[in-house]
């Protein structure tokens, strides 16, 4: 069976429905379901997180079987947003005065519908680790349509949704090497300060020409701040980040041979290798619950 069964494109503003995909299930469970979208569909712009489009014109909403990810349902939405928003401009959604009125985007929901109904979590690689990273850092607001007054709004055509307030996450304790790393990347950081500030002190009264070797101190000082700020907080991407301040720290000590003996930039390299490895391990305390999408 479909993760993915329904998709659809609304205008925020008012909810009016733009296109939607033309094949669903005819179950009465997924009428029901469907009907309830349509009503949610006019209040989205009351609703933070993802789902909402605050700031855009239109947003994308989909109806899953539960066995599809959260992370995998956004990362559909999200790929669907770029392809109606590259479709179309502002001033023809702004007009746009009939519900439907861009039915034929149904052939582009088809295929990004059986894409992601075909596609594994691995093929679709950076991508859904990337919103699966946001949604842990940010988890989108659950609304709850089981709940009576809810079910007694739709039938009557006023829904007022109450929002699950977001966990708040934590990072896991701090451990004793995280704690070294912390002091040995601030001495790093305080020595390539120092030198730093030195020797464009020097400079200026001399020459211009070592410009390089002031940028090769202070760069890598602002890594070293960064890397104790990704290991303190959670940062969406952090992966990536890491990487980035490494490869700051091990360019710019590079840069630096002459300067620096052989054993002061190992030292340097060896910190800031050790703080990579700590912002990696150290994880979050609780993880969100698959949402229901």
């Amino acid at each position: 069976m479909s993760m993915i069964l329904f998709a659809c494109v609304v205008r925020v503003r008012d909810g009016l429905p733009l296109s939607a995909s033309t094949d669903f299930y005819h179950t009465q469970e997924f009428l029901e379901v469907r009907r309830r979208l349509k009503t949610l569909a006019l209040r989205l712009a009351q609703y933070p997180g993802r789902g909402s489009a605050q700031g855009r014109d239109v947003a994308c909403m989909a109806i899953c079987s539960h066995r599809c990810p959260a992370a995998m349902a956004f990362c559909f939405l999200e790929t669907l947003w770029w392809e109606f928003t590259a479709s179309y401009d502002t001033t023809c959604i702004g007009l746009a005065s009939r519900p439907y009125a861009f039915l034929e985007f149904d052939s582009i929901i088809q295929k990004v519908k059986w894409h992601f109904n075909h596609v594994t979590s691995a093929q679709l690689g950076s991508s859904l680790e990337k919103i699966q990273e946001e949604l842990e850092f940010q988890p989108p607001a659950v609304l709850t349509l089981e709940d009576p007054d809810v079910a007694n709004g739709v039938m009557n055509g006023h829904m007022q949704m109450p929002l699950e307030p977001a966990p708040n996450f934590r990072m896991e304790p701090v451990t004793a090497l995280g704690v070294l790393s912390l002091v040995l990347n601030i001495m790093c950081a305080a020595l390539n300060l120092i030198r730093g500030i030195h020797l464009a002190e020097h400079s200026l009264q001399v020459t211009h020409e070592e410009v390089g070797n002031i940028l090769a101190f202070l760069i890598p000082f602002v890594a070293c701040i960064f890397q104790c700020y990704l290991y303190l907080v959670y940062s969406p991407a952090r992966t990536t980040k890491v990487v980035l301040m490494l490869l700051f720290i091990c360019l710019g000590n590079a840069y630096l041979h002459g300067l620096r003996n052989l054993w002061q930039i190992l030292f340097h390299v060896g910190v800031a290798s050790l703080s990579s490895h700590q912002i990696l391990t150290r994880q979050l305390q609780e993880k969100p619950a698959d949402c229901g999408v």
